[in-house]
């Protein structure tokens, strides 16, 4: 009988160490190790067993026939043909065309942000394209499903098949038998191994049944999605090897109080993670916004607030930015941003004192990026940087304008990449004018938009003459 012993594991890196200790001398984090039980001389193995159900007898280990290959000789499997469509564009976006088959996704997001309506969409769109779809809920009950199935339009679709159980022996083997294209499990955080000495939701169960259905999904061609869940301060629950042995790891973050909810990319190894996803929370279920945040070059201009059209991948979008200035102390005045990079926004103050003669040292600043998005590309330091001085002056930019360029620490403005892109976007959304650089020649953009005028700048000093 193989002897077991005790080791201790870190939820944050994984590593393994023989004794408790306060602080995880791997990576350092304190209070993260946890007992778990390793039996020695266990030589068989156990993951092996999941995909026995995919091959007879008779044939060949598919481990006997593993061979290097020169690279032109290797097979290119992944195309956009292969790729399943979700039914949700604003998901396949994220997901860089679709799903792959065999391909294992981790999707997180915080409690009651709607992680399982996001599934149950994605399933029944999958559903209705010609895929079937085996959906497995640990944490409702099938009748649970089904009121929900119902709410969202997805009840009457032969080719979803719901089961609720949380053994995971179970599921491999239901999902044997139905053979479904995808397998959508929710949540991973329930699910458990029967022959482990550890109640569900520890790092030893987390671990090992992510790792099976990995090699699952590699062995069997079924694209596995596993919903988890996430710490409150936002990182996903679990050793941080969930996110190493998955293929995409994809973030559903949002607002419960607002409607607006976001999907985005964290790791994605068959795409780009830049890319995002808008969604609105309605009644009905998850309603895609796949015109942006559709800011329209509409009302009246107010002080502190500046639209900016930004690259979220391959598309662009109009961000609102805004800015507030109030009393502070000086030594202590806050700077607080919301969406926006902080460090950029010490910079863009600094720049204003230094080049406009603007004091802010004794004022409380706040920045933020509306709807939800992150802006984090220099592109949106001149629309920042104008927000900050209209809100400190009280004066805002003339009505159906907008603004893009970086700023440099000379007080230059430069320009920015996929400009005419960009300027495309915000003649779309109504607006009639453009704040941009020059050029480095100092003659204006070479880009032309129908009904967008362009005002181009080259110093602060000419940016803030924009106030009225």
């Amino acid at each position: 009988m193989a002897k077991s012993k005790s080791i201790f594991r870190c939820r944050a890196c994984g590593g393994a160490q023989s004794k408790w200790m306060g602080k995880c001398p791997d990576c350092g984090t304190w209070d993260a190790l946890e007992e778990e039980q390793s039996s020695k001389g266990a030589t068989q193995d156990r993951q092996k067993g999941l995909v026995e159900g995919w091959r007879s007898s008779d044939e060949p280990d598919p481990q006997d026939l593993v061979e290097a290959l020169p690279i032109p000789e290797i097979p290119a499997e992944i195309n956009d043909e292969t790729r399943k469509r979700c039914g949700l564009n604003e998901l396949d976006r994220v997901l860089g065309g679709g799903l792959v088959p065999g391909s294992a996704v981790l999707v997180g997001g915080e409690p009651g942000i709607g992680k399982s309506t996001l599934m149950l969409q994605l399933a029944g769109g999958l559903a209705r394209g010609g895929s079937r779809v085996l959906y497995v809920s640990s944490e409702e009950s099938a009748q649970q499903v089904r009121l929900r199935a119902e709410r969202l339009a997805v009840a009457d679709l032969d080719s979803l098949l719901v089961l609720a159980d949380t053994n995971l022996n179970r599921i491999v083997e239901q999902s044997r038998k139905a053979l479904p294209d995808v397998l959508v499990i929710d949540s991973i955080q329930m699910v458990y191994r029967g022959d482990m000495d550890a109640p569900p939701g520890t790092i030893t169960q987390l671990r090992r049944c992510a790792s099976d259905l990995v090699y699952l999904a590699k062995a069997s061609g079924i694209a596995v999605i596993m919903v988890g869940h996430v710490t409150k301060d936002g990182q996903l629950a679990g050793p941080r090897l969930l996110e190493h042995v998955v293929d995409a790891v994809i973030s559903f973050e949002g607002d419960r109080t607002h409607a607006h909810r976001v999907v985005r990319a964290i790791k994605n190894r068959f795409g780009t993670t830049l890319e995002v996803g808008l969604f609105e929370m309605t009644g009905t279920g998850l309603n895609e916004r796949d015109a942006g945040l559709l800011i329209e070059a509409r009302g009246e201009p107010r002080p502190g607030s500046v639209v900016c059209p930004v690259m979220t991948g391959t598309r662009a979008m109009m961000v609102e930015l805004q800015a507030l200035t109030a009393t502070g102390f000086l030594g202590a005045a806050k700077r607080k941003a919301s969406g926006v990079d902080s460090s950029r926004l010490a910079m863009l103050v600094a720049i204003l004192e230094q080049h406009a003669g603007m004091r802010l040292a004794d004022r409380d600043l706040f920045a933020s990026a509306v709807g939800g998005v992150r802006v984090s590309e220099p592109a949106g330091d001149l629309a920042l940087l104008l927000a900050l001085a209209g809100a400190e002056r009280r004066k805002a930019i003339p009505p159906a304008t907008c603004a893009v360029g970086e700023v440099g620490l000379g007080g230059e403005i430069r320009g920015v990449t996929h400009l005419e892109q960009r300027l495309r976007e915000a003649a779309r959304r109504g607006f009639t004018r453009a704040i941009v650089a020059r050029e480095p020649d100092g003659k204006p953009p070479r880009v032309t938009v129908d009904g967008l005028e362009l005002a181009p700048v080259r110093e602060v000093a000419h940016v803030l003459e924009e106030l009225t």
